[in-house]
């Protein structure tokens, strides 16, 4: 017997307070929310080394709030982004941050991957001259091991309690969600900075692998580029960006008065073991499955499935499959998509689009998918709310799927306090 949320006590249910973003459309959750719900996409033009001319999801925040010019000189990208979503999300929370005791904050992190950056930059400088390794830089290293954006997040903040990053492809964002939450169940911590980050624009590698694939999106207008379940999609928008919220248990969320956002009821994660690229809706189906049941909850309890879906060919319509096969008898189930506005954010993907839906709580409105001029066959589902946002009255659950290569997946479902 699985207990639910609402069977477990105060001090083991896990709640948001605190959330701190930067999108290709926003820098704020408010700000992100509104270009949401007004149809204004992030991607641009972009041009970038060996590729030449792109797409990309382009975030442009204030990376000196939180830190000096030449700490953010001496660090990453993902670290920077890290830095500023964190910082927002402790400003968010209300949390006294300088009677806090940092020894029991912890930070995790999801990442699709890291370090490819700095090694291409470093690389490319020593080739001026003559690749004399001599001119590498004695930053490399802690730039580009695994556990950086944590990290870097927790040098900037003081924080001396437990961190590191989950490498979990584009799952990632989930991860970080679902890794935080386990660890203040476990007592390792009191708060935890949990989310994902992405820097992926930064590196040629990923776009030139996308582009061997045929699986990099084009268009004459960038905003028109990312497109899932159009006939018409033609890949993935790459993306940099970040979300990362302050979780709590809700005992102590309770004693300080915490706005709550919402609750952790329940998440899974699982393998395809299939294809190193390809989905499998079966397992898909599977991880839907286990998370409505740590959840207590049956289809019809869930108001919007917020989907992974990459603008991918075969991607979106195997998800769509997965979610027929879940949700096809629920008429109170809505779907929506959010890369359709700011591409695919990779690591902070998960956790970017569970803040976009967020604010259903509180409106009432299910904002749409973009870009689609005409639904494949293939991905038509009942309730997919396309191009003008849906006005539900209200919405107590969200789920939200992530996916990623290697076949990783992950669910997480927040409900409403």
């Amino acid at each position: 017997m699985i207990a639910t949320a609402e069977q477990l006590p105060d001090s083991q249910r896990i709640v948001i307070t605190g959330i701190g973003l930067t999108a290709p459309n926003g820098n704020s959750y408010a700000e992100y929310r509104a270009a949401l719900l007004e149809g204004k996409s992030g991607v641009q033009n972009y041009e970038i080394r060996y590729v030449g001319e792109t797409l990309a999801g382009i975030c442009d925040y204030e990376a000196t709030r939180y830190q000096k010019k030449r700490e953010i000189r001496r660090g990453t990208r993902a670290g920077s982004i890290g830095i500023y979503c964190a910082g927002e999300a402790i400003a968010d929370s209300g949390v006294d941050w300088e009677n806090t005791d940092k020894s029991m904050v912890g930070v995790y992190i999801g990442v699709t991957e890291h370090g490819n950056v700095e090694t291409e930059n470093e690389v490319y400088n020593i080739k001026g001259y003559d690749y004399d390794t001599s001119f590498w830089s004695h930053h490399h290293n802690p730039r580009t091991v695994a556990n950086n954006p944590a990290g870097e997040i927790c040098l900037t903040m003081g924080i001396v309690g437990p961190h590191y990053t989950i490498g979990a492809a584009c799952a990632a964002g989930n991860a970080g969600l679902i890794q935080g939450a386990q660890m203040l169940r476990l007592g390792e911590c009191d708060l935890a900075l949990a989310g994902g980050v992405s820097e992926s624009i930064q590196t040629f590698g990923i776009f030139a692998g996308f582009k061997s694939q045929g699986a990099l999106a084009h268009h004459e207008d960038p905003t028109k580029a990312s497109r899932p379940f159009d006939t018409q999609r033609n890949g993935i928008v790459v993306s940099e960006g970040g979300c990362i919220y302050t979780l709590e248990r809700l005992s102590d969320a309770k004693k300080r008065g915490a706005k709550i956002y919402g609750e952790l009821a329940g998440y899974a994660m699982n393998t395809d073991a299939t294809d190193f690229v390809l989905p499998n809706p079966e397992r898909q189906v599977q991880c839907i499955n286990l998370a409505l049941k740590r959840a207590g909850m049956n289809v019809t309890d869930i108001d919007i499935v917020s989907t992974h879906a990459t603008g991918t060919t075969l991607g979106d319509q195997q998800e769509c499959t997965a979610i027929r096969d879940v949700f096809g008898k629920s008429e109170t189930t809505f779907v929506n998509n959010t890369k359709s506005f700011i591409g695919h954010a990779m690591g902070a993907a998960g956790a970017l689009e569970l803040a976009g839906n967020l604010p259903a709580f509180e409106d009432g409105v299910c904002h749409a998918t973009i870009n689609v001029d005409e639904l494949d066959p293939e991905c038509a589902i009942d309730g997919l709310v396309l191009n003008q946002p849906r006005e539900l009255g209200k919405a107590q659950v969200i789920l939200n799927n992530s996916f990623g290569m290697l076949g990783i997946n992950s669910v997480v479902i927040i409900k409403k306090l």
